[in-house]
Order: structure tokens, then C-alpha cells, then sequence
């Protein structure tokens, strides 16, 4: 059986649409591992963001984003302490 091309008119999606979707879609589950991670990058950003402004000759701001950045280390330290951070198989 062989069958004609459809005729039928085809709408793109509009920009409308994709935002009353969006309040359908699951919210991400973040995986203690993942928030380690994430804890750990926002950390490095940190510390990058303070040597960004100590050349710039920001120093009130470098002093700040340097003495900010271990506040996540510790976190991402007490999480990887809690029993929801498995280890990795061996």
C-alpha cells in the first residue's frame, strides 16, 4: 500500500507553548556526587574570581571572594562525610 505525502498543515511551536510545557516537566534530581561536584566547581570559580580581582587592583572584592571560597569546600566536605555519598565500587 503505498501512501500520498500529508497535506495536513504542520504549526511550529511557539515560544508560548515550550514556557506551559515547561510546568510539566520533572524537576532534576540531584545525586549527592553531583552536588559534591557542583560544590567543588563553585568553589574554583571563587577562587578564580578573587585572582580576577586582585589583578584589577580589586582588593576589598579579591579579599572577599577568597575568604567565601572555602565555605563551599567545607560543605561539599561535609557531604561527601554523610552516608548519602556512596563509594565508588572498587
Amino acid at each position: 500500500m503505498h501512501m500520498a505525502p500529508s497535506t495536513g498543515h504542520i504549526t511550529p511551536w511557539t515560544p508560548a507553548d515550550v514556557r506551559s510545557l515547561r510546568a510539566f516537566a520533572p524537576a532534576p534530581l540531584q545525586t549527592p556526587r553531583g552536588r559534591h561536584a557542583q560544590l567543588l566547581t563553585i568553589a574554583a570559580a571563587r577562587r578564580l574570581r578573587s585572582i580576577e580581582r586582585a589583578a584589577l587592583h580589586r582588593a576589598e572584592d579579591a579579599g572577599y571572594w577568597k575568604a567565601v571560597a572555602p565555605t563551599a569546600v567545607f560543605k561539599a566536605a561535609e557531604l561527601r562525610a554523610g552516608r548519602t555519598f556512596a563509594c565508588l565500587p572498587r
